[in-house]
C-alpha cells in the first residue's frame, strides 16, 4: 500500500484529505505544521508528500526546498488557498511536482496524486535499472594493461577531454566511454550513443543534428539530433573511423563552437557536449587515404585509451568469464552453474578473435547447451567453443550429414530456432516475435 504525508495546519483539511485518501486504498500519515513535516518526511519513507503554503513555525515553500534537497525522488504536491501563478512558479522551481489551489476539485486532486505516485515509481525503476546497467557492463579484470586503463579513466573524467578509445572489435570500447561518463560531472544528464558505421551515409548528418520538418521528401516533422539530445552530458560516437567524409567538417564545427544546426534549418543550437570517440581502425592511416579528416582527428584524441586485445589479457578472461556466467544465469533465472579450473584455463589458452564479445557469446552457449550439469568442464568448453559444431564434431563432419543445400539450410534453421528458444526459456510467442515471424510459421519450422 502507498504512503502519503499530510502537511496541514488545518486539522479539518487534513480529515478530509485523510478520509478522501484511505477511500482511494492510500496509507495516510499526518503533520500538524512544517517544523513536523520535515521532521517526518526525512525520516520516514513515503511514496508522495501533500504539503499547505502557510504554515506556522516554518512554511510549506521552505519545507519543499529541504525536504527536495535530501530527497529529491520523493514528489511533492504543494497546496494553498492563496494560489496564485507566482506562487505556483516559485513551487516549481523548488522542485514540486505540482501545485493546486484550495479548496481541490476531487478529480484533477486524485488524478495529479496517481501521476505524482507514478513518476515516484519511474525514478526509482530508472535508478535501479540504471546500478543494474553500470553493474553488468562494468569494467573486468586486474592484468597490468586493464589497472593502467582504470587509472587513465580516473584521471581523465573529471576533466572535459575530448577522448579518443582504440582497439580491435568487442574488446570493451564502449564499457569505457560509459565509466568515463558515470565517473564525470555529467553523470547526472545523458549518455547518448551512435554508431557511426551503422548509420547510411545519407542519413548520418540528420541522426547526429536532427532535421526541420520538411527538409527532405521522408521528414514529416521535426527532429532532434543526437548532440540535442546528449546536451549536458557526454555524446559517444562509435566507429568513428567510418563517419562519412563530408560529415566530417559539420561534426568539427561542433566541436570547435558549441553550436549545431539541424538540416534545413537557419537557427545555430548551441550544446554542451562531451565528446567521447571510439575506433577499431587506424585513424593515421585513414588521414593518408584521405577517408579522415586531420584537424578532426586532432580535435578529438585530446587523450588517447588503447584497449589491447583479450589475447593480450590472459589472466582477466578467467575473471571476465566468472562475472559474465553470474550475469546470464541471474538474467536467465537458472541454478548457478560455476565453471572448474580445466575449464577457465582452456578458455584462458583459446585465441579470442572476437575480444570480449566472442567469449560472451561462448559462456551463453556453454550456459545453455550444458543442460542440467551445474559445472562446465573443459570438454564443455571443447565442445562448444566452435558453434559449427554445437556437440556434432568437426565442421567437415558436420558438412557431410548433408547432400543438398536445401537440407543443410533446414538443419541451419531448426538449430537457430531452438537456440533462441533456448533463450528465452522455451517462450515460443517471445521467440517468433524476435524473429519476426508467427508463431504458426514458429512452429511448423520446428516440425
Amino acid at each position: 500500500m502507498q504512503k502519503i504525508l499530510i502537511i496541514d495546519d488545518e486539522r479539518s483539511i487534513r480529515n478530509t484529505l485523510k478520509e478522501i485518501l484511505e477511500y482511494e486504498n492510500y496509507e495516510v500519515d499526518e503533520a500538524i505544521d512544517g517544523e513536523q513535516g520535515i521532521e517526518k518526511a526525512l525520516e520516514n519513507s513515503y511514496d508522495l508528500v501533500m504539503c499547505d503554503i502557510k504554515m506556522p513555525k516554518i512554511d510549506g515553500l521552505e519545507l519543499l526546498a529541504k525536504v527536495h534537497k535530501e530527497k529529491p525522488d520523493m514528489p511533492i504536491i504543494m497546496i494553498s488557498g492563496h494560489g496564485t501563478i507566482e506562487t505556483a512558479v516559485e513551487c516549481t522551481k523548488l522542485g514540486a511536482f505540482d501545485f493546486i489551489s484550495k479548496p481541490p476539485d476531487l478529480n484533477r486532486l486524485l488524478i495529479t496524486i496517481r501521476n505524482a505516485l507514478q513518476k515516484g515509481e519511474l525514478l526509482v525503476e530508472t535508478k535501479v535499472l540504471k546500478k543494474k546497467v553500470v553493474e553488468t557492463r562494468r569494467m573486468v579484470g586486474e592484468s597490468p594493461e586493464m589497472i593502467a586503463i582504470k587509472e587513465t579513466i580516473e584521471k581523465v573524467s573529471a576533466t572535459e577531454a575530448r577522448i579518443l578509445i582504440t582497439g580491435e572489435n568487442g574488446t570493451g570500447k564502449e564499457l569505457v566511454a560509459l565509466a568515463i561518463h558515470e565517473k564525470s560531472d555529467r553523470n547526472k544528464a545523458p549518455f547518448v550513443e551512435v554508431n557511426c558505421a551503422a548509420i547510411p551515409s545519407e542519413l548520418i548528418e540528420s541522426e547526429l543534428f536532427g532535421h526541420e520538418k520538411g527538409a527532405f521528401t521522408s521528414a514529416i516533422k521535426q527532429k532532434i539530433g543526437k548532440f540535442e539530445q546528449a546536451n549536458g552530458g557526454t555524446l559517444f560516437l562509435d566507429e568513428i573511423g567510418d563517419m562519412d567524409f563530408s560529415v566530417q567538417a559539420k561534426v568539427l564545427r561542433a566541436l570547435q563552437e558549441n553550436k549545431i544546426t539541424r538540416v534545413g534549418g537557419e537557427k545555430d543550437i548551441k550544446v554542451d557536449v562531451r565528446v567521447v570517440s571510439a575506433t577499431n581502425k587506424n585513424l593515421e592511416q585513414e588521414i593518408e587515404n584521405k577517408r579522415f579528416r586531420l584537424d578532426l582527428y586532432h580535435r578529438l584524441n585530446v587523450i588517447n585509451i588503447h584497449l589491447p586485445s583479450l589475447n593480450q589479457r590472459g589472466d582477466d578472461v578467467k575473471l571476465i568469464a566468472v562475472h559474465i556466467i553470474n550475469e546470464i544465469c541471474k538474467d536467465y533465472k537458472i541454478s548457478q552453474k560455476n565453471l572448474d579450473s580445466t575449464a577457465l584455463q582452456a578458455l584462458a589458452n583459446y585465441q579470442w578473435s572476437g575480444n570480449v564479445r566472442e567469449l560472451r557469446n561462448v559462456i551463453e552457449r556453454l550456459v545453455i547447451l550444458s543442460g542440467k550439469a551445474t559445472t562446465i568442464t573443459e570438454q564443455d568448453v571443447a565442445t562448444y567453443t566452435n558453434p559449427l559444431k554445437l556437440g556434432l564434431g568437426s565442421g567437415t563432419e558436420l558438412y557431410s550429414q548433408f547432400n543438398s543445400l536445401d537440407a543443410f539450410k533446414k538443419y541451419s534453421e531448426k538449430q537457430f530456432i531452438k537456440y533462441k528458444l533456448a533463450q528465452n526459456a522455451n517462450n515460443i510467442e517471445k521467440t517468433a516475435y524476435q524473429l519476426e515471424i508467427s508463431v504458426d510459421a514458429l512452429q511448423l519450422l520446428l516440425n
